[in-house]
């Protein structure tokens, strides 16, 4: 099982490699803006599945935003702990 910092750790080696058949790297190649609209986009069915379909699709929808929002991180040149610290 994964966690949070494990993930991240994998998606900044796969965006390192620059896999060309890595879904990872291809929406970083896409920039900011692709992969703000897919934090949006996640966010909105974490909110939906939370009302609507109950606990294991919301765990899912949420681990979909936080892969989202650690390739933002990436993108912005951030690290954990320049999240962590507001927390």
């Amino acid at each position: 099982m994964k966690n949070f910092e494990g993930l991240f750790a994998e998606l900044k080696e796969k965006i390192a490699n620059n896999d060309p058949n890595s879904g990872t790297v291809k929406e970083f190649a896409k920039g900011k803006h692709f992969i703000g609209k897919k934090v949006v986009e996640e966010a909105g069915e974490v909110w939906m599945a939370a009302e609507y379909e109950g606990k294991e699709k919301t765990a899912e929808e949420i681990s979909q935003l936080f892969y989202h929002l650690q390739v933002m991180m990436i993108a912005n040149d951030l690290e954990l702990e320049d999240v962590y610290k507001y927390l």
